[in-house]
């Protein structure tokens, strides 16, 4: 069921509001949900039309069903993270195929500097999205289509959990990164204001001031040791498209989907 905005975040909200652009028309805050990208796309296929729900916001305290890229669980534990999705329409764009195809890598670069701003902690990006301090990874994005939006989420560990076993040595929170308490609702309204920032550059078709913050934040795009699917390469950046390019004896393979694991 969904209910107002905890005071804490709402206060935060509205003091980031004229930094919040098309983002932030509407907010649903669920104690408990399946997933906000689940409701996000029931809201952006519903009668009304796309038009109707973009920039509008939706956040749990935990998620029951929560998922990131190519159906895994997504760990979200009471008040233990930021859970978060909302509804882009980057079919809008002056260049609607690279803006639809930049939307997570746009995504990937607002939540970096949006953890910058709010904590100072400056995360690293692997393509496509997913943040990491270190070899643990803090957050993840998922971007999903609904009709002719973009239902994408996000989610960032805050705080230390018991994370599932298999997770344990792989994820990391800002909490413990940090070595003192997070301030959740500054968080929050600084990602969202950062993704209003890169939405618009999606928008204005400002494709290189997103690819370059991207490269800079990236550092393993370059001379990485991967393996996607049977081959193994060395990254060697990505292309205006946002693909991942990597280098395989003497050529160079562009990545657009798949699993990539890095060495």
């Amino acid at each position: 069921m969904t209910t107002r905005l905890p005071p804490d975040l709402a206060d935060a909200i509205a003091a980031a509001a004229p930094r919040l652009g098309r983002l932030g028309r509407r907010f649903e805050y669920f104690l408990t949900i399946g997933s906000t990208n689940d409701v996000a796309s029931e809201r952006a296929t519903s009668s009304d039309g796309p038009s109707d729900h973009e920039g509008c916001v939706f956040i749990a305290y935990a998620q029951t069903s929560g998922r990131g890229r190519r159906g895994r669980t997504w760990f979200s534990p009471p008040g233990a993270g930021l859970y978060v999705s909302t509804i882009l329409a980057p079919s809008r764009s002056r260049d609607r195929e690279r803006a639809m195809l930049l939307t997570t890598i746009a995504a990937g670069v607002a939540l970096a500097e949006g953890v910058k701003e709010a904590t100072g902690l400056v995360p690293s990006l692997k393509w496509p999205n997913d943040l990491y301090v270190g070899k643990r990874k803090l957050a993840g994005i998922l971007a999903e289509g609904a009709g002719d939006s973009v239902v994408l989420g996000y989610g960032i560990n805050l705080l230390a959990a018991a994370y599932p076993p298999e997770l344990a040595d792989r994820v990391t929170a800002l909490e413990p990164e940090l070595g003192r308490a997070v301030d959740r609702p500054r968080v929050f309204a600084e990602t969202l204001c950062a993704l209003a920032r890169r939405y618009d550059d999606l928008l204005e078709g400002r494709f290189d001031a997103i690819l370059d913050a991207w490269r800079a934040l990236a550092p393993a795009a370059q001379g990485a040791r991967v393996t996607v699917g049977e081959q193994t390469g060395i990254t060697a950046g990505i292309d205006e498209r946002g693909a991942l390019l990597v280098r395989v004896g003497e050529r160079i393979e562009r990545i657009v989907a798949g699993e990539v694991v890095w060495s």
